[in-house]
């Protein structure tokens, strides 16, 4: 897979170097990080199809269908691992059985598909069915609990019917890869990335959410004092929306610079529809603060990069990076405040420690 850093073998987990990660708007695609949870399913294009059911019309789908049926769409977004920045909930306490991401299980990218919208229009969901959840299943197997089942989740209908979620067969302007999905993926900007199943089997509207254990037991959030010894399942909340976050690219952490002017590179991200703000650094533990540019597009569902000059002085520095989103949503001060037994939505302030010369 070439310059990704592979975090596990089998299955194939990997992501990019953080300072390269940095470096375009738009991840090439052998860049974009890779999440599985099982092996990569070998499907036929030809002969592929997905189910709609539990809608007032089922229906069963080909690439074609698709393509012939429904008005295509192109969606720029930004995909996440609910465990990016894991590394850094590690060193704070141990967190034993779940991949040690660093802050780079984080990738962003242009989808062109179709609405899933109008393929559940299309299976006789009404706009105004609320009170509903739909839930998509892949081709890819996995086991947990000694029992072997295909990967899924769900999203709530209110999500499902927004514009910008999609059913995608192009990444970047080319098919979907195997790693990435192909034939099909779900694409739901501003979630998690576990909502956006790959590898596309089935689509389920229901009255509750998925009872796959992706959604009803792994991809939860407990309190800091909960462990594997007291957890009760049940009292996790299920994951949807990312948080907003930033991060520092460059310099690394544990970096040596010459004295004088540096550049500062980075991404931050919001989650829903929100966007980002602003994002803020410090080199004094926040008692002030100096404002980075901001690249990219103001847009929902998309990350953005930043950079910021900043001149540093010999000595040893901690260099902080938090960002604020459209809703003035900020990020929280300490590792201990967000630190869970799973290792999920670590959004503290980002740190690197400098060494100036």
């Amino acid at each position: 897979m070439g310059p990704l850093i592979v975090r596990h073998d089998d299955p194939f987990n990997a992501g990019p170097p953080l300072d390269v990660l940095c470096q375009s708007d738009i991840t090439p695609t052998e860049l974009f990080f890779v999440r599985n949870h099982g092996d990569v399913p070998q499907i036929v294009p030809d002969t592929y199809r997905f189910t709609i059911e539990g809608a007032p019309r089922a229906l069963s789908l080909s690439l074609a269908d698709l393509r012939r049926q429904f008005t295509p769409v192109t969606v720029a977004a930004t995909l996440q691992c609910a465990g990016n920045r894991r590394q850094e909930l590690m060193a704070y306490q141990p967190i034993p059985g779940e991949l040690g991401w660093d802050e780079a299980a984080i990738s962003h990218a242009t989808w062109r598909g179709v609405c899933l919208r109008d393929v559940l229009l299309a299976a006789g969901i009404e706009q105004d069915d609320r009170a509903w959840h739909v839930a998509f299943e892949g081709f890819d197997q996995t086991e947990r609990l000694n029992c072997t089942f295909n990967f899924g989740g769900s999203i709530p209908i209110e999500k499902a019917l927004n514009p910008e979620v999609i059913l995608a067969y192009e990444m970047n302007d080319a098919p979907l890869t195997a790693q990435h999905g192909f034939p099909l993926r779900v694409v739901v900007p501003g979630y998690i990335g576990a909502r956006s199943v790959k590898w596309l089997k089935r689509i389920v509207v229901q009255a509750v959410p998925s009872a796959n254990y992706f959604q009803a037991q792994a991809y939860r959030l407990f309190a800091p004092q909960v462990t594997p010894d007291n957890v009760d399942w049940n009292s996790g909340l299920m994951l949807g929306e990312m948080s907003v976050n930033a991060v520092i690219g460059t310099p690394a952490n544990g970096a040596e610079l010459p004295a004088g002017s540096i550049e500062v590179r980075g991404y931050a991200i919001a989650g829903g529809d929100r966007r980002v703000a602003r994002v803020d650094l410090s080199l004094d533990e926040g008692r002030s603060w100096i404002t980075a540019d901001l690249g990219g597009d103001d847009q929902p569902w998309t990350w953005r990069l930043w950079s910021a000059r900043l001149n540093l002085a010999p000595g040893e520095h901690t260099l902080i990076a938090r960002a604020i989103d459209s809703a003035a949503n900020t990020q929280p001060e300490a590792i201990s405040s967000v630190w869970n037994f799973k290792g999920y939505m670590n959004n503290a302030w980002h740190r690197v420690q400098l060494t100036v010369c």
